[in-house]
């Protein structure tokens, strides 16, 4: 039973792959393993420590360059510069990106989490300007660091 998940599991990451027109690679696979099984975003330094030696710093900027074209994660720029990504909704394609959700980084536990529950505001820029992008970066503290939640 164990093996048929196992088997499962890997059919599933290769598919979001195969639907991008991308080739299934160990270092893709691996990755991509990583962000379905993260509750939030990862750094490139956070994917380096889980997936160990098995490949290279310049693979994983590949592989994370890679999924950005492809709509398959996004970037979440954070207060210290340090870039995190996590997955794109369904919705998201080559070049672009749909998200109208907002960023939350807990100052506890330092987890960055994508609200997708909570829209992007609506902003109304003056006259000449256009908005290409809009980030909205939410600091606190999470749900699993909240003391009302541990005390439930």
């Amino acid at each position: 039973m164990a093996v048929r998940k196992q088997i499962e599991s890997t059919l599933s990451v290769k598919e979001p792959l195969k639907n991008k027109g991308l080739s299934v690679t160990d270092s893709r696979t691996k990755i991509l393993q990583l962000f379905m099984q993260q509750k939030g975003a990862l750094s490139h330094g956070d994917i380096e420590k889980k997936v160990g030696a098995t490949f290279d710093r310049v693979t994983i900027y590949r592989t994370l360059q890679t999924f950005l074209d492809k709509g398959i994660i996004h970037a979440i720029p954070s207060a210290d510069n340090a870039i995190r990504y996590a997955l794109c909704q369904e919705e998201c394609g080559p070049g672009h990106h749909h998200h109208q959700h907002i960023h939350f980084i807990c100052s506890r536990c330092k987890q960055t989490f994508c609200l997708d529950d909570i829209v992007t505001p609506d902003l109304r820029l003056p006259k000449g300007y256009q908005s290409q992008e809009i980030d909205v970066l939410v600091k606190g503290i999470c749900k699993q660091c909240s003391p009302t939640s541990k005390r439930a």
